[in-house]
């Protein structure tokens, strides 16, 4: 659980590249991914999974209110499970739904941040230094949420698919393994229609 729990804090330190600090495309697949093996001890594994998460994710953008699946979360929780012994292609799986269901829930975060963006506003209007804890505050925050909630489904999945998995059919293994393996194959064939305005 020690190293759950370090895949956890990195992973969502590199969260907090996506948008809130530094922007230095550390929470990107490709980056995360083997960061997140080096924690584990299998930089390969890191690789494939950031590599998938790359190519499941690379078409969808963050236009309006759409927030795309974090590659961070992706990979934290795909890698958390990995350390738990449980299959990368399983493992990748549940790390992709994380990274849908943490957009959805950062959208409802950030509605009910207004209140307090707001409250934070008028306390820098009336004194300027405040602005500095204000930052380090939504920061923090924003680390904390992302962490229990990154922490909470390595933890509640790898505990019930631990408790699954001597009972799978052999049937279930082989179809996670090709539907894994189809990824990148997907993941590519929505690059075609983008390449194909380009030449145009």
């Amino acid at each position: 659980m020690d190293t759950i729990f370090w895949i956890c804090l990195l992973g969502s330190l590199l969260e907090l590249d996506t948008t809130y600090a530094f922007q230095l495309t550390f929470s990107r697949g490709i980056i995360a991914g083997p960061l997140l093996g080096l924690v584990t001890g299998d930089v390969m594994t890191g690789l494939q999974v950031g590599i998938f998460t790359e190519l499941l994710f690379i078409d969808i953008s963050p236009l309006g209110g759409l927030l795309p699946p974090s590659a961070a979360v992706c990979c934290t929780v795909s890698m958390a499970l990995c350390a738990l012994e449980i299959p990368v292609y399983f493992s990748f799986f549940f790390g992709a739904i994380s990274a849908v269901l943490f957009s959805v829930a950062e959208v409802l975060v950030r509605k009910h941040r207004i209140v307090w963006i707001q409250r934070q506003e008028e306390k820098i209007l009336k004194h300027p230094s405040h602005i500095t804890w204000t930052i380090l505050q939504a920061l923090f925050l924003s680390f904390l949420y992302t962490f229990l909630f990154v922490f909470g489904m390595s933890a509640s999945v790898g505990f019930s698919v631990e408790k699954l998995l001597p009972y799978l059919p052999e049937q279930i293994h082989i179809a996670s393994r090709f539907a894994y393996m189809a990824v990148p194959w997907v993941g590519m064939a929505a690059l075609i229609p983008l390449f194909r305005l380009k030449t145009r």
